[in-house]
């Protein structure tokens, strides 16, 4: 238990590092390094709650959150510059913004009363601490690309919760899971580098009107 609990709150660091990281290409790789902490959790549950769907889970998560969307992600936006994109929140706040999102989130499930999760509430916390992690993302960074990993941050986190909390579900949710997630990806960078062709510029605040 110790140890799916420390895996959980590994999350916790990777998710900081792809808000707090320049680039795309950065931001990817620590986004695919996150998902194989991620992938690591789901073997580590499969055999602490003999949940053999879950190493289903872990292969497919594997192959598409660990390979297929971070190399989407680094091949589809390698020409944008991002370099005069203004930064979002300063990355000082980000730390006690996320104490605060874990300490609410871990008083929110002490009254869930599951057996599953009676010894895994950290684990199942920073699963909802994951979520909320992503959409601070999308709210405070004016880098749109930033904007596609806080949705893939929340995407894990609900992946995460998932395991936790249905961890005998068929294989088939989870192929549903990670085909709506190569699939949202490719459209927001498709999205992302029309944008980008028409204003040269990936900055939210630069995309203020709409034309028709």
């Amino acid at each position: 238990m110790l140890f799916i609990n420390g895996l959980a709150c590994l999350l916790l660091i990777t998710s900081l590092c792809v808000i707090m990281v320049g680039t795309a290409k950065k931001a990817a790789s620590f986004y695919a390094l996150q998902s194989l902490v991620l992938v690591g959790l789901f073997v580590a549950l499969a055999y602490e709650m003999d949940a053999h769907e879950l190493y289903m889970w872990s292969v497919g998560a594997f192959i598409t959150k660990v390979i297929l969307v971070p190399a989407i992600l680094i091949y589809s936006l390698r020409y944008i510059d991002e370099s005069k994109v203004a930064k979002g929140i300063n990355n000082a706040w980000l730390i006690p913004i996320t104490a605060i999102i874990v300490c609410l989130c871990y008083f929110v499930v002490q009254p869930v009363n599951l057996p599953l999760v009676e010894h895994l509430k950290p684990a199942l916390s920073v699963s909802l601490s994951h979520f909320l992690l992503g959409v601070l993302c999308i709210v405070s960074q004016r880098n749109i690309i930033k904007q596609i990993f806080g949705y893939c941050l929340m995407e894990n986190g609900s992946h995460l919760t998932l395991a936790l909390l249905a961890n005998n579900a068929p294989e088939l949710v989870e192929i549903g899971i990670a085909t709506d997630a190569v699939f949202a990806v490719i459209i927001m960078v498709v999205l992302v580098n029309k944008i980008y062709r028409t204003f040269q510029s990936v900055d939210a605040k630069e995309l203020m009107s709409l034309k028709g």
